[in-house]
């Protein structure tokens, strides 16, 4: 994720993770991994949410008054900060694979503890297979290697364990017009929920929902258009469409380096 670069105050290194104040929001906090916009946080506003696709992903979850969310990935812990901030006696809980990142999110963005709100170094699939069914309204898939989803966090497999714990997944995907990973993941998801669509531009962040009841998609799709990002929605009959041919990624896949 990427946002209009001004000069900002650096705060802390760590690896190829930087910390960074935002001389134009007193609050802001930004951390930076590599050359990507890895998490933002105001420090002064929880509910502040500066990334467009996570604002994209607030909007379906309160349209599906989704209280119980599991965030496989999450730096700073935006959504999940904001979340939690919103509603205390809801439950957020983000598994972190790096636990620097964790450190530096403590120490510099103002990670806490907060009623709601529980964050753990996982591996997000593993975590996932020890769940109980049905424990979660949805899990918010938001992990990159680079600018790529990790493929074990999106195969056929596991999308359905994710299915298995939630009734709704969302998922944050970086790409670019030829929408390859968009696709591929779609139909992942595809495999595992009756209900598949897309929110979001023409190149960049896309959102892709899998889920098991109907949403109020007119709703969903008014109040994205209206972000100050503008989000438009592929409903899932169109979406249906652009997957026509795609073969969801599979376990075996991965461990063949397909």
């Amino acid at each position: 994720m990427s946002r209009p670069r001004t000069r900002q105050l650096t705060l802390a290194r760590s690896g190829d993770l930087v910390a960074e104040r935002d001389p134009l929001r007193p609050g802001g906090r930004l951390l930076r991994q590599g050359d990507m916009d890895a998490s933002y946080v105001d420090l002064a506003d929880p509910l502040h949410l500066e990334f467009d696709y996570l604002r994209w992903i607030r909007i379906v979850l309160r349209a599906a008054r989704a209280r119980r969310v599991l965030h496989v990935g999450g730096g700073a812990c935006a959504l999940a900060r904001a979340l939690a901030a919103e509603d205390p006696g809801g439950r957020q809980e983000v598994c972190e694979i790096d636990g620097v990142v964790l450190a530096v999110a403590r120490e510099h963005l103002g990670l806490r503890r907060a009623p709601g709100l529980r964050v753990r170094v996982a591996e997000g699939r593993t975590f996932l297979a020890h769940q109980g069914s049905a424990t979660w309204d949805a899990v918010v898939v938001d992990a990159f290697v680079a600018a790529t989803v990790p493929r074990r966090l999106i195969t056929a497999q596991a999308l359905a364990d994710v299915a298995r714990v939630a009734p709704l997944a969302l998922i944050n995907v970086l790409d670019n017009r030829a929408a390859r990973d968009v696709r591929t993941i779609g139909a992942g998801l595809a495999t595992a929920y009756p209900r598949v669509w897309a929110l979001g531009g023409r190149t960049g962040n896309t959102i892709l929902a899998g889920a098991v009841a109907g949403l109020d998609l007119d709703r969903i799709a008014a109040q994205a258009a209206a972000d100050p990002s503008p989000a438009r929605l592929t409903r899932p009959d169109a979406f249906a469409l652009r997957l026509a041919g795609t073969p969801p990624l599979r376990d075996e896949d991965v461990a063949t380096g397909g």
